[in-house]
């Protein structure tokens, strides 16, 4: 029997990664395309795209009818930007997929969250699903993706099974968001190291979330979530090294204490914010916090629950991507981390 999946930000990079998979795994997969760009990147895919968007409840149902299993995938990522646009795609456009997947008679929905959910300016050392989402976060992404995940968790039930998969740091082939940032920010001399960056974080290659994300799917505990990681921490410096390494670029050595990046991060939004400004700050708070904080994830309730094993390797990642040249897959599109809104309209 062929299984059947509805996916939303099926063009994005977690998104396309799932796509991909899952039709290679001899899935049927519906996937929602707001734009006709987006509709040719899922059917090149091999999905079939269900022109609407977040917005269009309606559509989505209809797109939704007869799958088992639905994706939330999309998501407004950035850590800049309009608290209504954070609010409409993440909150709102959350909303509306468990609408229509209650109408669809979808299952199960399995909902794409974020380690940044429980961040607000402190370190997260070896933390747990236990440890409370920040929906009061001073980050819009952070805030609003709290806010979408405790809907999502609240939502299971009367015929709808919900699940959450967390990863942390998304890396890998075909990212839009975090290494074409970096690159960017290298290439025009405004990247520096906090502190040094020794902290030790947790990362996730985008196989790895995949894996987290089809196990969910087959064995979540309904209202639960599941952080997912590539498993033992590294030192960020070194990551990031490492990954600029992938694209013939040499991290810089410039350094700044935390207590500057911080006072520059506060003064900038809050200038920002007041006359406005066009574009983002130089330095937003939750870059500062994705970049400068130590964020260690324990993944024991995946391991346990799910039967969750990290599938690829750092070293098998870094190779993937010196190998591709550009941090792509051929036919995506990149941009930076202030302005990835694929996942969220696609």
């Amino acid at each position: 029997m062929q299984h059947t999946a509805f996916v939303t930000g099926g063009s994005g990079f977690i998104g396309g990664r799932l796509v991909t998979r899952l039709v290679g795994e001899g899935w049927r997969v519906r996937a929602l395309a707001r734009s006709e760009e987006s509709a040719h990147a899922v059917a090149d895919l091999g999905a079939e795209a269900v022109r609407g968007s977040l917005s269009d409840v309606a559509a989505m149902a209809d797109g939704a009818r007869g799958c088992e299993i639905a994706f939330h995938c999309a998501a407004r990522v950035g850590a800049w930007g309009q608290p209504e646009e954070f609010e409409r795609d993440n909150v709102q456009g959350t909303t509306n997929v468990v609408e229509a997947c209650r109408r669809a008679g979808v299952r199960r929905l399995v909902h794409v969250g974020t380690e940044a959910a429980l961040l607000d300016g402190e370190p997260l050392g070896v933390v747990d699903e236990r440890a409370p989402l920040r929906p009061d976060s001073r980050a819009l992404y952070a805030a609003t993706k709290a806010r979408a995940e405790s809907l999502v968790l609240a939502a299971s039930g009367e015929g709808l099974e919900t699940v959450v998969v967390r990863p942390r740091l998304v890396w890998g082939g075909g990212d839009t968001t975090i290494l074409p940032e970096l690159v960017a920010r290298v290439g025009v001399r405004r990247f520096a190291w906090v502190d040094g960056g020794r902290h030790r974080t947790s990362t996730t290659h985008v196989d790895n979330a995949v894996e987290g994300l089809l196990l969910a799917a087959e064995k979540g505990v309904p209202g639960h979530a599941y952080f997912v990681t590539d498993g033992e921490p590294v030192e960020f410096r070194d990551f990031v090294t490492r990954l600029l390494a992938t694209q013939g670029v040499a991290a810089p050595d410039r350094d700044v204490p935390a207590w500057l990046a911080r006072a520059v991060a506060a003064s900038g939004e809050a200038l920002w914010r007041r006359l406005p400004l066009r574009g983002a700050p130089p330095v937003t708070r939750l870059a500062l916090w994705l970049s400068a904080l130590e964020t260690t994830i324990d993944i024991s309730r995946a391991r346990e629950e799910l039967g969750y094993a990290p599938l690829r390797t750092l070293e098998e990642g870094l190779a993937e991507l010196a190998a591709a040249g550009d941090g792509g897959a051929p036919g995506r599109d990149s941009g930076s981390r202030e302005a990835a809104t694929e996942e969220t309209v696609s």
